[in-house]
């Protein structure tokens, strides 16, 4: 699993598995699931991340920017 998150978006996405999205959806207030075209969890955008966590959940991922 890879986590990167992006300081101007204020997003962050985990990867939870290799692949290419054929849909996105909003599953809650700023919490997009990207779902593969067999039906597969590939990854979940958070958006205004830093409102939703704490600064040190921020240390320890990958930065885009």
């Amino acid at each position: 699993m890879k986590i990167r998150y992006d300081k101007e978006a204020d997003a962050m996405y985990i990867y939870a598995e290799e692949g290419v999205y054929e849909v996105s959806e909003e599953v809650g207030d700023g919490l997009i699931i990207d779902i593969s075209k067999d039906g597969k969890i590939i990854g979940l955008e958070i958006l205004d991340a830093s409102e939703k966590f704490s600064p040190q959940v921020f240390k320890n991922i990958t930065l885009n920017n």
